[in-house]
């Protein structure tokens, strides 16, 4: 998978990216779970840490869930999307999830505005993969003359989640970490992130 390539060194030599850090969310405005929410969440404890697979379907994807049923936009979830932007500069490959907004296709379609990449119990090595993927985001709906400013992205181990902002050419990555623990301010960000 090309995007695994990269490093914070290649962000910087091959894309351009400046990283920086700095409280994103100063204000949060927590969202309760649902009922729903809570009850899923409780059932795929017990397989939710086998595999970063088990903890993207017990715990990612039913989160990312409550958020689009939730949401008054028409939130889209791609789920493993090949998003192919610029092989050579290894902008190619599988997301763990995407998310845009409009109707549900079989294909990805612009405008998309997210991205979450879940790996298993390494949060730090996902952070320079999600943001080549915010970048292949940013170039996707460019190529569809649509812009979105910023592209945000979220770096998860299940448990816990790190959230980045892409504004061409810098990056902010977020100095505060999110755990399922205080399910509502994870919530409330992800909602933040989807008007």
């Amino acid at each position: 998978m090309a995007y695994s390539k990269y490093t914070y060194l290649k962000l910087k030599t091959d894309l351009g990216i400046k990283v920086h850090y700095q409280a994103l969310f100063p204000v949060i405005t927590a969202c309760p779970p649902s009922a729903w929410l809570l009850k899923t969440l409780e059932m795929g404890r017990k397989s939710a840490f086998f595999s970063e697979k088990s903890r993207s379907e017990s715990i990612v994807f039913p989160i990312l869930t409550e958020i689009q049923q939730s949401s008054t936009e028409n939130i889209v979830i791609y789920s493993g999307a090949e998003l192919n932007i610029d092989e050579a500069k290894d902008l190619n490959g599988e997301c763990d999830y995407v998310l845009g907004k409009g109707e549900q296709l079989l294909t990805l379609d612009a405008p998309l505005f997210c991205v979450i990449e879940a790996k298993d119990n390494d949060i730090e090595k996902a952070i320079p993969q999600c943001i080549a993927q915010m970048e292949a985001v940013r170039r996707f709906n460019e190529l569809n003359e649509i812009e979105i400013n910023p592209i945000f992205g979220c770096a998860t181990i299940g448990s816990e989640w790190l959230f980045i902002r892409l504004a061409y050419p810098n990056v902010y990555i977020d100095i505060n970490r999110y755990h399922i623990a205080n399910l509502g301010d994870l919530l409330g960000i992800l909602v933040s992130i989807t008007k």
